[in-house]
């Protein structure tokens, strides 16, 4: 791999941006186009939320992060945003591409019933992402403090995937409140405590 020490900043179509997961949490995409609406400035907005990707086969450019971000764009009608590149992969073939990427992990083909798929199961566009509802559980789980912010890899998917099994996906769609609360209570679990962002078991007098 050719690592770019000094990322290159440049502009490109978002229905250019191939991403290298399945879903997204709808839910979080909904809030970033409200963002998106009430930030003041829109140039200094997307200065300030360059989306990195990595140069792969034929040129493209595969987003590694941010795909919540480049969805609600999208769907805002932005036409052009900033990407910077991290990565030239450009010289693998398809197969030496994907097993790269997923090796290091810096994809996630896992579907929204949480099953793994093969890339070709990949969407070409943002516009193909599906909503998992499980993920935008998991968002709004970490912005309730149910779990810490972490640098792992998909820690969201991963929280997503622990709810998966415990929480009724009827109760995420018909009552989301409820369904918060009940991942509140199983995040300070110690049936959680593997996983990344964990705060820990709520201390009861």
């Amino acid at each position: 791999m050719s690592r770019v020490r000094e990322p290159r900043l440049s502009t490109i179509d978002v229905g250019d941006l191939h991403p290298t997961q399945i879903t997204v949490g709808m839910r979080e995409v909904r809030e970033k186009r409200r963002h998106w609406r009430e930030a003041g400035h829109k140039l200094k907005f997307l200065a300030s939320h360059v989306i990195p990707v990595i140069r792969g086969p034929k040129g493209r450019h595969y987003v590694i992060d941010h795909h919540h971000l480049a969805r609600a764009l999208h769907d805002e009608g932005v036409r052009k945003v900033g990407i910077t590149v991290v990565a030239e992969l450009a010289k693998l073939d398809r197969d030496a591409f994907w097993a790269y990427l997923d090796h290091r992990g810096l994809m996630h083909p896992y579907d929204d019933r949480g099953r793994r798929r093969h890339y070709r199961d990949l969407p070409r566009r943002v516009t193909e992402l599906v909503d998992d509802p499980y993920r935008s559980l998991a968002g709004e789980l970490r912005h309730a403090g149910g779990f810490a912010k972490d640098t792992t890899p998909f820690s969201e998917f991963l929280w997503a995937d622990f709810l998966r099994g415990r929480v009724k996906r009827s109760r995420i769609e018909n009552d989301f409140t409820a369904a918060l609360e009940q991942a509140l209570r199983l995040a300070k679990g110690e049936d959680a405590d593997y996983l990344p962002g964990w705060c820990g078991p709520v201390l009861r007098s």
